[in-house]
Formats: structure tokens, C-alpha cells, sequence
């Protein structure tokens, strides 16, 4: 059995009397359904195959990011990577919270001192802020530590 131009009917071996109704009209509207459902299944498939490519490529750019984040924390060293870990903030990010270009402890008192004190919840200023600045000053104040302690090293190292 054909309709029109369509593929044959694989249906046509199912007995007429389950699908046609009482009038002999199809319950399948000419047996329609088969080349619907390839259609939809070939939708499906393009669609989850554009989804996975998609989820692929994210997952690639994924690993180079974290792949350039690892390299960029073993060129900080390692204990500024692990007091970065520590505290949740990075030396860049202290440092622009704090307003500070270069590590000095007399600049990142002041700039601290003076983001707290704008920033205390007495004068309508913001906790969280405020707790944002003394969490960069923690991790400043450790850095600086790490370069002292870095300096130290270096001038104790014998000469050969």
C-alpha cells in the first residue's frame, strides 16, 4: 500500500481491522506516523549531537583555564598559591580591593584603615564590604610575610 509519493507502509501487514475504524478510515492517519518518527528521531539525534559538541568544547576551554590558573599559581610560588587557597582571595584581588599597586605594609595599612572606617555599618557603610577589605588585608599581610621570609632565605644561602 503507497500514499502518494510516500515510502510503502510498514504497517500494511497489521490487519486492517486494528487500524481502520468502523468507517475504514485510518487510525493513522495513511500511515503517516513512520516518517514522522524518522524525521523527529533525526531532530533528536542533530540536537543532542550540536548539545554534546557544545558540552565538549565547554569542556575544553574548562581544562585550559584551569590549566593556565595552575601554571600562573606555580609561577607565584608555591606557599603564595597555598595562602591563596587559604584565605579565597588572590594576590591581585587583595590588591585591587585595597587599592594597592605594590606590596608595602605602611600603603596597605593606610588604604585598609581607611576602607574600614568608610565602610563600618555605624556610618551606613556595608559588612560585607567590610569584611571583603580585612579579608584582603589578611591576605596581603601574609604575602608580605612570605617575602620577608623569602628575602631571609636568600641572604642566609651560602656563596660557592
Amino acid at each position: 500500500m503507497t500514499l502518494g509519493l510516500q515510502e510503502p507502509c510498514p504497517l500494511a501487514a497489521v490487519s486492517r481491522a486494528r487500524l481502520c475504524g468502523p468507517t475504514g478510515s485510518s487510525l493513522l492517519s495513511g500511515c503517516l506516523i513512520y516518517p514522522q518518527a524518522k524525521y523527529l528521531a533525526q531532530i533528536i539525534v542533530m540536537g543532542v549531537q550540536v548539545v554534546g559538541r557544545a558540552f565538549a568544547r565547554a569542556l575544553r576551554q574548562e581544562f585550559a583555564a584551569s590549566r593556565a590558573a595552575a601554571d600562573a599559581r606555580g609561577r607565584a610560588g608555591h606557599r603564595s598559591a597555598a595562602a591563596s587557597n587559604l584565605s579565597g582571595l588572590s594576590l591581585q584581588e587583595a590588591q585591587q580591593i585595597l587599592n594597592v599597586s605594590k606590596l608595602s605594609p605602611e600603603e596597605v595599612q593606610k588604604n585598609y584603615e581607611h576602607l574600614f572606617k568608610v565602610n563600618d555599618k555605624s556610618v551606613g557603610g556595608s559588612f560585607y564590604l567590610q569584611s571583603k577589605v580585612v579579608r584582603a588585608k589578611e591576605r596581603l599581610d601574609e604575602e608580605l610575610k612570605i617575602q620577608a621570609q623569602e628575602d631571609r632565605e636568600k641572604g642566609q644561602k651560602p656563596h660557592t
